[in-house]
């Protein structure tokens, strides 16, 4: 039995998971790591975590494919997120998570450097430079770390930090270059953002090309790309009109199409082929469902089992460290609304569900505006997947049937056929997906929820207009405290 690998570097754990050419699970091992949280705002890994979770998970693995051959091998991972190495791939400094708000000075300065006109053209649309933007975490380092910023030889994201330990091969792939890179390359005008960043910049490879052996896999490891596009791959939103809602730490709401409207609020990736994929990041899903179990003192099932008996007019909004799309507002943060004295803890659990899938919805609008129609299959995919009550609730908000991966781990999935397509297992990714990916679980909306919840929705919608200068000065606040 010819079996492939898929590694997933994620935001609380790496995931390696075998599967067979034919896209189902054979073994699966996590590796769960924490986030360091050393000042408001602020959010670091070590990675070194990522590397041990990494080698072990491949260890376990290993022992559980039951005779049959690995023949390839693949990575993705968070993005966003970054690290300066030195030539021996030491780290020099934490890793600063895609979460972290500490740069979004540097990004406000960035952004003002180029008009609406300026960003359409560079990257296809009115962008927003936010504090995630690689250019501004390299004019942090350099303003604030100077001494380190000196010494590395790269600046670099998870999968390309892993990649290199195991191939010795330092790359990167055009997807992964969020805001840095296009289809011909690194963009110019984009990397000229720093002096010295583009010298420390990764060489660009095609994410199904290999970056050379690994011997922790026992074979080629194919350079691979951003976890979102994994699972781009993962649930077949490869081809025009399908689309994907993953809801992990993170939630992405992805569509591909073949044609591309100039929008803001999300982000337009190279086209492949006649199919461009727009898709919009937020802040925090399973993020949030774990803030508020630590709060509420328990645990995620908890949170889970408790928030079954339904919606009860509270809203959450989960912007617990900021908004990315569609607001890309760093000064966010989150808030219940409309408590009453007669409401509970569950009523809580329940509104924290329901504003993720809000914050769904609310991508969604803007990604089929940017594809220019709207998309026929929706797939919902990542650890949310394996909640049925969360499939439903997601149905419920977006007004639409939804399709309920049966490979939660999508973004692993996708590794392993950009890995199976370096291999020459596959030409081109779009076949290895057809072949390998399968229809899952029809979940449609209850009777009478789209009626119910859409005035939740639309209020939900106003709260940012309503508290954004609220919210600007709770910013300005916490800004002076961190000052005193």
């Amino acid at each position: 039995m010819e079996l492939m690998i898929g590694i997933d570097v994620g935001t609380t754990a790496v995931k390696v998971v075998v599967f067979t050419t034919g896209g189902e699970p054979v073994a699966a091992h996590t590796v769960p790591y924490p986030i360091h949280r050393p000042r408001p705002g602020w959010a670091e890994q070590d990675p070194l975590d990522w590397w041990r979770g990494c080698t072990e998970g491949l260890r376990a693995v290993s022992a559980a494919t039951h005779g049959g051959t690995v023949v390839a091998a693949g990575i993705v991972s968070q993005v966003n997120t970054h690290l300066l190495v030195d030539a021996g791939l030491r780290p020099l400094t934490p890793a600063v998570l895609w979460q972290d708000q500490r740069c979004a000075g540097e990004a406000s300065e960035l952004d003002a450097r180029f008009s609406d006109e300026d960003k359409t053209r560079i990257w296809g649309g009115p962008v927003a430079l936010d504090a995630s933007f690689v250019g501004a975490r390299a004019a942090w380092f350099a303003r604030h770390t100077p001494r380190e910023w000196a010494a590395a030889r790269w600046i670099l994201g998870p999968k390309d930090f892993i990649g290199a330990k195991l191939t010795g091969r330092v790359a990167t792939d055009a997807l992964s270059g969020v805001r840095i890179a296009g289809g011909d390359g690194y963009l110019p005008e984009a990397v000229a953002v720093v002096d010295g960043l583009a010298q420390r910049l990764p060489e660009i490879l095609p994410p199904d090309s290999s970056l050379g052996l690994a011997a922790e896999t026992g074979t080629g490891l194919a350079v691979g790309t951003m976890d979102a596009f994994g699972a781009v791959f993962g649930t077949r939103t490869t081809e025009p009109r399908r689309g994907m809602v993953s809801c992990g730490t993170s939630l992405v709401v992805a569509g591909a199409s073949d044609r591309s409207v100039p929008v803001a609020g999300v982000v337009r990736f190279p086209p492949r082929g006649d199919v461009v994929v727009h898709a919009g990041p937020t802040q925090a899903a399973g993020d949030a469902v774990r803030w508020w179990s630590r709060v509420r003192g328990g645990t995620v099932e908890d949170v889970l089992a408790s928030a079954a008996r339904g919606s009860s007019g509270v809203l959450f909004t989960p912007y617990l460290m900021g908004e990315r799309a569609p607001l890309w507002d760093a000064d966010l943060r989150a808030a219940f609304l409309g408590l009453g004295s007669g409401h509970t803890a569950d009523d809580l659990s329940r509104a924290v569900l329901d504003g993720v899938a809000m914050s769904a919805r609310h991508v969604l609008e803007v990604v089929e505006a940017a594809g220019g129609g709207p998309l026929s299959t929706l797939v919902f995919a990542g650890g949310g997947a394996r909640s049925e009550l969360w499939a439903r609730i997601h149905a419920d908000v977006l007004g639409r049937p939804i399709e309920r991966s049966p490979v939660p781990d999508s973004g692993a999935l996708g590794a392993a056929l950009l890995g199976a397509v370096a291999a020459g297992l596959f030409p081109d990714a779009e076949t290895a997906a057809a072949v390998a990916v399968r229809p899952g679980q029809l979940v449609e909306p209850a009777a009478g929820a789209v009626e119910r919840l859409e005035p939740l929705y639309r209020a939900y919608r106003g709260v940012h207009s309503a508290l954004r200068g609220v919210h600007g000065e709770l910013a300005a606040w916490r800004s002076a405290q961190a000052g005193a």
